[in-house]
């Protein structure tokens, strides 16, 4: 039977232009999440490697009222691109036991406007046997990326001499 895998593919669109959007999202997450994020983000840790690709990236945050953690291994880092790719191997979704793995790959494009365009796409590697619907995992999703996503931008937006 194999691992079912659910993919979904997510763009946005910012007036933020695209490096500026990258860095704080991307390069900066471990200094600026924890400051501003509404998910109860802790801290970002480095926990192997330099912080570029094969490192593991620990994230401890407030999940109802008890701290847990998610870790993730950097699987492509090309800042002149704009390309960020990495794989959830612990905690977070995972700890429920019917995801074997989360890989994620975001890309950031300058847009015409001089905002940018960005792209996600995450795919769910489902273990053999067990079920999950779509709407579940899409429902989670959006409300924490999206959540994160408008509170880079809101700090962005008000600090404009930020990440330039």
């Amino acid at each position: 039977m194999g691992v079912n895998v659910i993919t979904f593919t997510d763009e946005f669109t910012s007036t933020i232009p695209a490096t500026r959007l990258f860095k704080a999202l991307i390069l900066d997450a471990h200094n600026l999440y924890p400051k501003i994020t509404p998910l109860g983000i802790k801290s970002i840790d480095t926990v192997e490697g330099d912080g570029g690709p094969g490192s593991i990236k620990q994230i401890n945050f407030i999940h109802d009222g008890q701290e847990i953690y998610m870790k993730h291994k950097i699987d492509a880092l090309d800042e002149e691109k704009m390309v960020y790719a990495y794989t959830l191997i612990e905690g977070g979704e995972l700890a429920a036991g019917k995801v074997e793995s989360i890989s994620y790959n975001m890309t950031f494009e300058s847009s015409p406007n001089g905002g940018c365009i960005g792209k996600n796409t995450s795919k769910y590697h489902i273990k053999e046997g067990s079920e999950i619907k779509e709407e579940e995992i899409k429902e989670g999703k959006d409300q924490k990326a999206f959540g994160v996503f408008k509170a880079i931008e809101a700090f962005l937006l008000a600090n404009p001499n930020a990440y330039v």
